[in-house]
């Protein structure tokens, strides 16, 4: 399964992130950022499937919390940013 990384500013925003899109019902996880695409300090992201990625934009826009980066998260691990 393919995944995306919402890449945040601060744990606070991760929470606040998660917390927007669970309330909508998009299963979301806080996870700490891997070191590949952690070279701007973002400690934290939060991870979402594919098939929510839509519309966990649109939440996230309407919430005022708009994301700084996404990546997408391949099966075979690597990470490609996408571009919004």
């Amino acid at each position: 399964m393919v995944y995306y990384l919402i890449v945040c500013r601060s744990l606070t925003y991760a929470q606040r992130t998660e917390a927007a899109l669970k309330r909508a019902g998009i299963t979301a996880h806080i996870m700490r950022s891997p070191k590949v695409i952690d070279s701007e300090g973002c400690s934290h992201s939060v991870k979402v499937a594919e098939r929510n990625l839509a519309p966990a934009l649109v939440i996230l826009a309407r919430a005022g919390l708009s994301p700084k980066r996404v990546f997408i998260m391949a099966s075979d691990g690597s990470y490609k940013e996408v571009l919004l």
